[in-house]
């Protein structure tokens, strides 16, 4: 099944850098899930809001600038915050950045680009927390936020 961005989705999209828009645009194309785009570019209220609520980590966030989206998967008209079908949009999201050629982070593996990964999403996530544990800190695990390289 091919699924199509909503008119939701589309309005989050709004403010977001193209080459995000681009990969995000193709991943819903290829994805055997479907998923919602739930926030693209955020006021700083918002993001302060997200910061007080402990949802997000840092006033630094890219989604400040448009650099970054959160991709829910979207299963039986709700959004759901599930590890195998995050994985499954992950994929996708991989997939359509190699082929618009885009550099992207993944909330879930912080310290690669998704082209810099296996396609084992999942023993990439282990590897990436075993990462962390081996430098005295806690993997802080993203696993819809979808982000530009940052410079």
């Amino acid at each position: 099944m091919t699924y199509q961005l909503g008119k939701k989705s589309l309005q989050e999209l709004e403010g977001v850098d193209d080459p995000i828009v681009r990969v995000v645009k193709r991943a819903i194309t290829i994805t055997p899930v479907d998923f919602s785009v739930h926030d693209g570019l955020r006021t700083i209220e918002e993001q302060r809001a997200y910061v007080d609520a402990g949802v997000s980590k840092t006033m630094n966030s890219l989604h400040l600038e448009g650099k970054a989206v959160d991709l829910v998967p979207y299963i039986n008209g709700r959004l759901r915050w599930e590890w195998p079908p995050i994985y499954q949009v992950a994929y996708a999201v991989k997939v359509a950045a190699d082929l618009e050629n885009v550099a992207l982070v993944w909330g879930a593996v912080w310290d690669r680009t998704l082209e810099e990964l296996d396609d084992d999403l999942e023993q990439e996530v282990e590897r990436y927390v075993e990462r962390r544990k081996r430098q005295g800190k806690k993997a802080f695990l993203d696993g819809p936020h979808i982000q530009a390289v940052k410079s």
